[in-house]
């Protein structure tokens, strides 16, 4: 979507995409660090899965995620049996100073014989976080929500020159002729009133629209 409309910038937020892996050492500690791009829990937990399996010898997995919505993001933090607070938490606090949202980090540890103590730890989860959080390429998410338009057959071709007028404030369009046309879009959170009015305008309010929630589209 190309935009250059001044009220769609706060739809845009900082997202990830799978990041490459990160290594560091500590006294003999290996610590493997990556950043994924994840938009519910249940995506996070099977990333978490996968690398537990894919790295079943390490000692440790931690992690911490940040996910929608952006106004009140679901934060976790898992220490995966590493002493309270060492783990989980420094990884989220990467995620949090970079404003990234959608994301999951996982630091994956092999001891190396040495303790580290309390603040070793977290320094070193830490650090390995923020390198993985630093090495994932960014992308935007825009704050978006998904129109449903139900117009009758003899107005399709006044949606149809909404969209094309409208265009560059749409996401997404698809388009169904079954029974009935269907066209849904996916539209920036505050392009939506007036998509709306620019539909009802054009169809004299006969189509029906139904306006889902909001989410975060990957751009």
């Amino acid at each position: 979507m190309t935009d250059s409309s001044e009220p769609l910038r706060d739809d845009r937020l900082v997202g990830v995409e799978d990041g490459p892996q990160v290594e560091i050492k500590v006294k003999g500690s290996r610590f493997l660090a990556q950043v994924f791009q994840v938009m519910t829990e249940a995506e996070a937990r099977e990333r978490l899965r996968i690398i537990r399996k894919r790295y079943h010898d390490a000692t440790h997995h931690g992690s911490a995620w940040r996910l929608p919505p952006p106004q009140d993001p679901i934060e976790a933090a898992d220490d995966d049996g590493e002493p309270s607070g060492t783990t989980g938490p420094p990884i989220l606090l990467q995620l949090r100073g970079a404003e990234l949202l959608g994301a999951l980090c996982i630091v994956t540890r092999w001891f190396g014989g040495t303790k580290l103590g309390t603040g070793g730890l977290a320094r070193a989860y830490g650090d390995a976080a923020a390198q993985a959080v630093a090495a994932a390429p960014r992308t935007t998410l825009w704050r978006a929500q998904q129109i449903r338009l139900e117009p009758s057959w003899e107005d399709v071709g006044a949606i149809e020159a909404v969209l094309a007028r409208e265009a560059s404030r749409l996401l997404s369009i698809d388009r169904s002729f079954g029974e009935r046309p269907v066209f849904t879009l996916t539209v920036p959170l505050s392009q939506c009133v007036p998509i709306l009015d620019a539909v009802r305008q054009a169809t004299g309010a006969r189509a029906q629209a139904h306006p889902g929630p909001e989410f975060l589209h990957p751009a």
